[in-house]
């Protein structure tokens, strides 16, 4: 009952969205709710909403941060209409949208603690995908690390990074000027894919059109 009354609402929205773009000549309007990972809301977002709100600016945009799991749970219960989202490159499969990759930080490009018998990290939670990509690598490059510090935003593992308690883990395109790339010591950590997935949801013609300009900004960036 609750699926098939989702499925009829968003039906309706989509009626709407015509139905007004046609009545007044206007084009698109409705509301697109956005999901993306804090590392890239600075490097694609500015960019993609320019280019939409100047063709479309009678179209609401709701954004909303998180990791790509949880995303991923909002567009299965169709909270939100379209995300960017990432996950580790496969063997053999097709060219992605985007590539990136993650990368150590801190302070300083060989930080004293990196001597520390057991290596401090700053990582986010045990579900996203950075924090399980660089505790694999730290486990099979076999150095003993403890998770120092946890924290779900950006700014609060940049942060960390920058008062050299711990060396945090984020995608290189994140990386601010002040912070140092660690390359020594530890191991190099793999390339991932970008991507934007759409929720289950009837297309509405605005989320069809936000979803190209989002792919078109995301590739040539």
């Amino acid at each position: 009952m609750g699926e098939q009354l989702m499925t009829h609402t968003h039906m309706l929205l989509n009626l709407h969205d015509s139905a007004l773009s046609d009545l007044t000549g206007t084009g698109l309007s409705g509301t697109i709710c956005i999901g993306c990972p804090e590392d890239y809301l600075d490097i694609f977002m500015p960019q993609i909403l320019e280019r939409f709100t100047v063709m479309h600016s009678d179209i609401e945009l709701e954004i909303k941060s998180a990791p790509t799991n949880e995303l991923r749970a909002m567009l299965d219960r169709r909270t939100i209409d379209v995300a960017i989202v990432s996950d580790p490159i496969q063997a053999r499969e097709p060219e992605p949208l985007r590539k990136s990759r993650l990368v150590w930080v801190c302070k300083e490009p060989s930080p004293d603690i990196l001597k520390s018998s057991v290596v401090p990290l700053a990582l986010s939670a045990k579900n996203t995908l950075d924090h399980r990509i660089a505790a694999e690598a730290m486990r099979q490059a076999g150095i003993p690390y403890r998770i120092a510090f946890a924290s779900n935003s950006l700014n609060g593992l940049i942060s960390i990074a920058r008062s050299g308690a711990a060396i945090s883990v984020i995608t290189v395109d994140a990386v601010p000027d002040d912070l140092e790339l660690v390359e020594e010591l530890l191991p190099q950590l793999p390339e991932i894919k970008i991507s934007i997935e759409l929720s289950g949801a009837p297309k509405r013609r605005a989320v069809s059109e936000f979803h190209r300009v989002a792919m078109d900004v995301i590739s040539d960036t």
